[in-house]
């Protein structure tokens, strides 16, 4: 079979259209979710000026020199500036890389507040504290984006809701005060780095993210692969107007794994032994620190039953973030690791 990833136009769930049309698109992502666990999205309606802004934002911070970046590290946070090779993503499934922490994209993170819901007593430490950089603009740009991408995480949450048959309140219980985080994401190599290209260069390496769904704006530059389910990984862009779809462990758990948290990694290409810089903008809507989730009761008797205990999004997150910030392996995602090393660098 020909490895794809599903293109799905969601406007029906954006704009106020038949709910036959919203059956189809619920359909679509279901089996998208089945047999890959990634799609690219149509539809979604994130006007071009708000990505382009978002983009030129990136463009403006990233432009600066590694010192002035550096002033904006938070270390033991989920907020701020990581510089290359600060990280390895492969711990976070408990997979020892060849050269640890050695991801060689950099970084930068904001994200919900506590102080984002008022009428709850949240912890800072589950969400973090944003730190703004000195740079025109920035704050506001990023900002319109993260709510537009913030909206389309919940469209697809209702989506996911239709798409298993559950009651529409499912996903809206875990996610009211979710922690929600944009991660833009480089990779280059900036003029003066003493980052060296020894070894394997991996850009980001193999992971599957946290959470219930991520949203991915990136360039049409080659450097994202996908993992199939033979084991081979595959060369994945986003299509002229596109985002791209996946989902995170906490969506493997609900479905007992009937949808995929899919395997990815940046391989970023080399031309001449430097790096063609590549952009993108993750947005990682993980649900409450505080929900216990679950496999749904009506897919605990499919397969061999029940797959994954309960557990907090607070404590997942917490074993994932340990995994790749502190270069702890987190040895609560096997099946996960069994993936990466099964499937031994072999590329379709």
């Amino acid at each position: 079979m020909v490895f794809s990833v599903p293109t799905i136009d969601i406007s029906p769930y954006v704009t106020a259209r038949q709910s036959a049309d919203r059956s189809f698109v619920a359909t679509a992502v279901d089996q998208a979710c089945v047999d890959v666990g990634f799609m690219q999205i149509l539809g979604h309606g994130i006007a071009a000026e708000v990505q382009a802004g978002l983009a030129s934002a990136l463009d403006d911070f990233f432009g600066m020199s590694l010192a002035e970046k550096g002033q904006y590290r938070v270390p033991g946070s989920n907020r701020g500036y990581s510089p290359p090779k600060s990280e390895s993503l492969s711990l976070s499934l408990g997979v020892e890389a060849a050269n640890r922490m050695n991801d060689f994209f950099e970084a930068y993170n904001v994200g919900v507040e506590a102080r984002s819901f008022p009428h709850l007593d949240l912890d800072e430490a589950d969400y973090g504290i944003n730190l703004w950089p000195d740079v025109p603009g920035f704050q506001d740009r990023v900002s319109r984006y993260f709510l537009e991408a913030q909206r389309v995480a919940r469209t697809l949450t209702s989506i996911f809701a239709d798409a298993l048959g559950t009651e529409r309140t499912y996903f809206e219980a875990m996610t009211d005060h979710s922690i929600d985080v944009l991660r833009l994401n480089n990779y280059a190599l900036p003029p003066g780095t003493d980052v060296s290209l020894d070894g394997d260069l991996t850009g980001m390496s193999e992971h599957t993210d946290f959470g219930i769904v991520t949203v991915l704006w990136a360039d049409q530059v080659a450097g994202l692969q996908v993992l199939d389910k033979a084991g081979k990984w595959h060369d994945v862009m986003p299509a002229d107007g596109a985002l791209l779809v996946n989902l995170g462990d906490l969506t493997a758990r609900i479905t007992n794994d009937r949808w995929m948290s899919t395997l990815h990694r940046v391989k970023p290409p080399l031309v001449g032994g430097t790096i063609r810089r590549r952009r993108s903008a993750a947005f990682f809507h993980d649900g409450n620190a505080d929900a216990v989730v679950g496999t749904h009761p009506s897919l605990l008797d499919r397969g061999d039953g029940l797959v994954y205990e309960p557990i907090t999004v607070r404590d997942h997150v917490a074993a994932k973030l340990a995994g790749s910030r502190q270069g702890r392996k987190n040895l609560a995602s096997l099946r996960e690791a069994e993936r990466v090393l099964a499937s031994s660098g072999r590329q379709g």
